[in-house]
């Protein structure tokens, strides 16, 4: 079904935050499913007198930030100019979404748009007008930086091939938490990086960017994730640390902020519905109810913080220290659990479905589902130990 809109400019050269125009088509007007969407502030910095680029970059030299492209460049000798090149592209797409996600004009997006989409998936998982909308710029991104071969997205049903002779496989979730964007609550996009197959590229179209796409997770190349909240912060780990950038609205740039993030040994928070306590299995309760009684192997009570956005939850624990978790089959495998999982390890922390490491599970299914637990990698040690933390029980929440 045609989209019944058309997002046309998204433009970084006003006063941040960058406007939104989006024009209204009526849907016999729209000739194609089709989302056009410009971002100046991707291309080139907004416009800034010579004294303020004089002040701006000794300010910036003065304090020994790096912008994401110069750390790619100068810090990290295993990124090569390809990966460089779609990183630079990735981190576009994601100025424009949260350019996006931060315009009043979203809701007005939802009511004319409405809660349907392409695809298999309804209720709950069925795909919000800005997961369409992040998705189609996330795909015309990869697609104009020629490196990526094949695209799968959580929002998809099967992975979208690009480029026969790009190097490169990008799994994404384009805009996770959208669900509650009307309350603010911080949304963000994650995403992981692979190596094209080459020993594939005799087989059929869909059937090499399927097994492209199905790739374990100790095979990535990069992961990471853009948190879309009081700031815009993009994380990424290339295989040796975890490092944040910090979106600056007045360079349009993501500023390193974060160097070699390691997560604490401990935390003190967990980060779970606590609403599902009576479907839990045994091990879960008990876990729980000793570490908020400060009766576990720290012996300090612990406190609940839960978003209900994978992203915030999770970015708030590789800071804090603790563990987040989903401890029923909800959250999918490659889109979701392999890149964090490869993030979290990176920065000295352990993601688990509850009994084997992420990273090690062979993806059989795009969008397979698994119970997620990730966090601090005493913490982690500690949960496992109390064997029984996977729910099985399921009743469909509707909430």
């Amino acid at each position: 079904m045609p989209y019944p809109f058309l997002l046309s400019s998204l433009t970084a050269n006003s006063n941040p935050p960058p406007s939104l125009r989006l024009n209204f088509l009526p849907p016999d007007s729209t000739p194609s499913p089709f989302v056009s969407v410009s971002f100046s502030g991707c291309h080139r910095r907004p416009s800034l007198s010579l004294r303020a680029k004089s002040e701006m970059a000794f300010s910036l030299d003065a304090q020994g930030h790096k912008t994401l492209l110069e750390f790619m460049g100068k810090e990290v000798s295993s990124v090569g100019d390809d990966l460089s090149i779609l990183l630079s592209h990735l981190q576009c797409a994601c100025k424009q979404i949260a350019a996006v996600v931060a315009s009043p004009f979203n809701a007005e997006l939802g009511r004319r748009v409405g809660g349907g989409g392409a695809g298999t998936l309804s209720g709950r998982d069925a795909p919000k007008p800005l997961d369409l909308v992040s998705n189609e710029i996330i795909l015309s991104s990869l697609r104009n930086s020629g490196k990526v071969a094949v695209m799968a997205s959580e929002e998809d049903d099967v992975p979208v091939w690009l480029s026969d002779d790009g190097p490169f496989v990008v799994v994404t979730d384009p805009l996770d938490g959208s669900r509650n964007i009307d309350a603010s609550i911080p949304t963000g996009t994650i995403f992981g990086i692979y190596n094209r197959l080459e020993e594939l590229d005799h087989l059929p179209v869909q059937e090499k960017a399927q097994l492209n796409s199905l790739q374990s997770g100790t095979h990535l190349v990069a992961a990471g994730y853009v948190l879309y909240s009081s700031a815009t912060i993009l994380c990424v780990s290339f295989g040796s640390g975890a490092h944040a950038f910090t979106l600056d609205h007045s360079i349009g740039e993501f500023v390193l902020t974060h160097p070699c993030i390691q997560a604490p040994r401990r935390g003190q928070i967990y980060s779970v519905n606590d609403a599902r306590y009576f479907d839990w299995p045994d091990g879960l309760k008990r876990y729980i109810d000793t570490v908020r009684q400060g009766k576990g192997q720290y012996p300090k009570k612990y406190s609940a913080r839960y978003i209900c956005s994978l992203v915030a939850d999770f970015h708030r624990t590789l800071i804090y220290g603790g563990v987040v978790m989903n401890p029923r089959d909800h959250l999918r495998l490659v889109y979701e659990a392999n890149p964090l999982s490869f993030l979290v390890e990176h920065a000295g922390g352990r993601g688990s479905d509850g009994k084997t490491r992420i990273l090690s599970i062979q993806p059989v299914e795009l969008h397979q589902r698994l119970p997620l637990f990730l966090g601090s990698l005493e913490d982690m040690h500690e949960l496992e130990s109390y064997k029984n933390i996977q729910q099985r029980i399921n009743p469909g929440y509707e909430v």
